[in-house]
This record gives C-alpha cells, sequence and structure tokens, in this order.
C-alpha cells in the first residue's frame, strides 16, 4: 500500500511516498546525518486523481436563454462564449465541444457605451487592389441588427474548426419569440453568471 508523509525539518517542508508499513523511518542526509523521524501516516488512493476529460458522449450540453435587452455588447458576448465553450463547467475540455447551446432573444437590442455606435468601425478587403471597406457599429445594425452581436461573439471563441462548430451553438433572435421549446431551455440571468 502507498503512504504519503509531510513532515518539517529545519524550516523545511519534506513530502515523500514510501511503500512501506512501519511507522519510523530513517534518512541519511549528506548535511545532517542519519535522522530517525516517527511521522504520521495518510493512505493515499492514486486512482482518485484521474482527470476526466469530456467528449461527445460524456459532455453534458443544456439548452439555455439569455436576454439581451440593454446589456452592453462585450460583457454580453464574453458571457455567451463562456457558455458556449463550455469554461463554466467542471469538466471542461480545451479540444472538445462540451459547452451549451445558447439562444439569445432580442439579441438586435443591446448597448453600447459612450460614442461607440459611431466611432465603433468593422474593416474588411474585398481582396482587389483598394479594395478595403468599412462600415461603423450603427451602419451594420441597421443593415442587419443581429451582426453586431455575432460579429462580437465570433471574434471570442477559437479561429479553427472547433470554434466554427462552437459558433452553430448560436441563435440569435430579434424579438422574445424562438423555435427551440421542444429542447426545453432554461433562462438564465446573464447579470449573476459568473
Amino acid at each position: 500500500m502507498s503512504y504519503y508523509f509531510q513532515f518539517q525539518m529545519f524550516g523545511i517542508n519534506f513530502h515523500k511516498y514510501f511503500e512501506i508499513e512501519k511507522k519510523i523511518y530513517t534518512f541519511a542526509h549528506p548535511y545532517w546525518g542519519k535522522l530517525c523521524l516517527i511521522v504520521n501516516e495518510k493512505s493515499v488512493n492514486t486512482l482518485s486523481y484521474k482527470t476526466v476529460s469530456a467528449n461527445k458522449a460524456t459532455a453534458n450540453k443544456e439548452w439555455v436563454v439569455v436576454d439581451a435587452e440593454g446589456q452592453p455588447l462585450g460583457r454580453l458576448a464574453s458571457k455567451v462564449a463562456k457558455i458556449l465553450r463550455g469554461k463554466h463547467k467542471t469538466n471542461f475540455t480545451p479540444h472538445a465541444d462540451c459547452g451549451d447551446n445558447v439562444i439569445v432573444l432580442n439579441a438586435g437590442k443591446i448597448t453600447l457605451s459612450g460614442n461607440k455606435w459611431a466611432d465603433k468601425t468593422y474593416i474588411w478587403h474585398t481582396g482587389y487592389p483598394g479594395g478595403q471597406k468599412s462600415m461603423t457599429a450603427l451602419e451594420l445594425q441597421k443593415k442587419d441588427s443581429l451582426k453586431v452581436l455575432e460579429k462580437s461573439v465570433k471574434g471570442m471563441i477559437p479561429k479553427t474548426k472547433l470554434g466554427n462548430q462552437l459558433f452553430k451553438n448560436l441563435y440569435l433572435y430579434e424579438g422574445t419569440e424562438h423555435k427551440h421549446e421542444a429542447q426545453q431551455p432554461k433562462v438564465i440571468n446573464i447579470n449573476e453568471f459568473k
């Protein structure tokens, strides 16, 4: 049986595993010579320290509903990305899709502080010479009100195949109605989510 011992001598902590069952142990140290110590023993079950990784079969994926009305864009997007990624779960696994499916209602009613509706710009390039284009946040919201939150969340998840798979678990809706009642999603208050 394995035993784990911890003791202190001369201000130094010693930690050691032993495979013997006596309670008196003799140590030889180059500076302090031979030491004879009686230590408290504690049984260690080495099987209890296995790391559990989630996979497709063991990931407990749930459906959650979030109301975005009046929420600041960045704070909402970071919390939604955390739920999509599964970082709030104890069995979080970086290489697996273990996050929840997120339904965001009133996604077009997010807020931006200060003068960001006019100052924040989205820049892209067509690929042709002189093809750089830009659009302000207000123009993007008028064109498609869901795109502002969609772009923000997409920027906060990995830029990999896993990230593309995670992004498919996000469902944005303009109003308060959605078509996922069959999944029995639970409503969460995003302000209380950490």
